[in-house]
């Protein structure tokens, strides 16, 4: 459930972003033909691009409003076996944090 909803959340801020961007790219044209001097077009990140960029880039996260942090974490699972019982190991997860509109999603690999 985390999962899809976190995807949820990916699409809607890439969905934000791309039309922010196609929209401001559409007045810069518009701009140009009545020849007035603008900053040139952005260019569109594909969505794996626009989710990299969120991962590395504080600036631009912090830009379009979501964060995507991901951590590896040592989780302490008791062992279950006859000769370990009793004992206790670490297993590395993968956490995996998406923060968009106050809505923070935490899932676990």
């Amino acid at each position: 459930m985390n999962n899809e909803k976190m995807n949820q959340i990916i699409d809607e801020a890439y969905k934000n972003y791309e039309n922010k961007i196609k929209l401001q790219n559409n007045w810069e044209v518009t701009l140009r033909v009545m020849d007035i001097n603008t900053i040139g077009q952005q260019e569109l990140l594909s969505q794996e691009e626009f989710i990299n960029k969120c991962k590395t880039d504080s600036e631009f996260s912090q830009r379009w409003g979501l964060k995507i942090e991901e951590q590896t974490i040592l989780e302490q699972v008791d062992q279950n076996n006859s000769v370990l019982k009793g004992s206790t190991a670490l297993y590395p997860r993968k956490l995996t944090t998406v923060t968009y509109n106050d809505i923070k999603i935490e899932s676990y690999e």
